[in-house]
């Protein structure tokens, strides 16, 4: 629970999070998520502080459809990972949190093995009110999680269209995961997932499932085939393997590990990583703006007439957006 500014220590907090302690990381990121304007502040502060500890993890995006196994793969493939002797974090970019107060990582129970770990952390997806704000306070969160020593982020979605994206923006491979099917379920495919996606992963590969997911596999392979990859130094895979039973998730890992490699050498990996903090600064400015439209009682109130302007058709939207600019100056 936050206390006033004053109580806040940020230096023990930086401290205590980069030794690697899980109350303090925890604490951290109910900072960045707070919506008072001092707590704010001082979440940047903190951020810029620890800047130098993170950049170092390997950031995977994770999304599909429900039912598809998300929660199931994350804990196995985390769990592997552990094993592995990396530091795992699990973060979830979930804009229906906003609406509904839940969260995707709502029920830990969902990673019954990872949440057991030590060397696990799962965050729930912050109800910060849009889809902009959960990314943005997600992003800062993987930092303080990097700072505080995880070596890995796995960040889940929803797969609701622009969450995709968003997910994309910030992580360094992005995981589509589908589930076994006929040819006729390409119809119903998401061309936009299949150009972000850095490999496509077909789960439940396993019993009666597995011929099935081997033709499913070839299907999006060449569905694939004929879009332009993201890079032209590496070229989507598409991998079978079964949360369930645990088949596949090392060679599902080592892919994750050859992409970086690919990136590393050929320079898109850095390039990929300056875009990402320049579209970062760019949606904080656009939800700082929109705060302080929020936030100011006099500037709400003319943003409302503005609006009621608008709506009844004495304003054009364009001299509306005019005038809402000019409250900001």
């Amino acid at each position: 629970m936050m206390t006033d500014r004053k109580s806040i220590d940020i230096k023990s907090l930086a401290r205590d999070l980069r030794s690697g302690s899980r109350a303090a990381l925890a604490r951290a990121i109910t900072l960045v998520e707070s919506r008072r304007g001092d707590h704010q502040a001082l979440a940047r502060e903190l951020v810029q502080m620890l800047l130098p500890d993170t950049g170092k993890a390997v950031r995977v995006g994770i999304t599909g459809s429900p039912g598809v196994g998300k929660s199931t793969t994350i804990d196995v493939l985390g769990s592997y990972l552990i094993e592995q002797g990396h530091k795992v974090a699990v973060l979830a970019v979930d804009p229906s949190s906003a609406r509904s107060g839940g969260s995707i990582l709502g029920d830990k129970t969902r990673m019954a093995r990872l949440s057991a770990s030590d060397d696990a952390f799962i965050r729930p997806s912050p109800s910060s009110g849009t889809l902009g704000g959960v990314a943005a306070k997600t992003r800062e969160a993987m930092l303080l999680c990097e700072a505080a020593g995880f070596g890995v982020v796995l960040v889940e979605t929803v797969g609701i269209g622009q969450s995709e994206t968003a997910v994309c923006d910030m992580t360094d491979f992005f995981l589509g995961l589908m589930l076994p099917g006929g040819g006729d379920e390409l119809q119903g495919i998401k061309k936009g997932l299949v150009e972000l996606a850095d490999m496509i992963a077909i789960n439940k590969a396993d019993g009666d499932n597995l011929k099935r997911a081997n033709i499913t596999a070839a299907d999006y392979r060449g569905a694939l085939h004929i879009l332009t990859p993201r890079s032209e130094h590496w070229h989507p895979p598409v991998v079978t393997y079964s949360a369930l039973a645990g088949t596949g998730i090392a060679e599902l890992w080592q892919k994750v590990l050859d992409h970086r490699k690919a990136m590393n050498a050929s320079g898109d990996f850095a390039m990929r990583r300056r875009d990402q903090q320049v579209k970062w600064m760019w949606s904080m400015l656009e939800q700082r703006m929109l705060a302080r439209l929020r936030s100011e009682a006099s500037v709400r109130m003319k943003v409302k007439k503005i609006e009621t302007e608008v709506a009844e058709g004495h304003l054009t939207p364009a001299l509306a957006a005019e005038k809402i600019l000019e409250l900001l100056q």
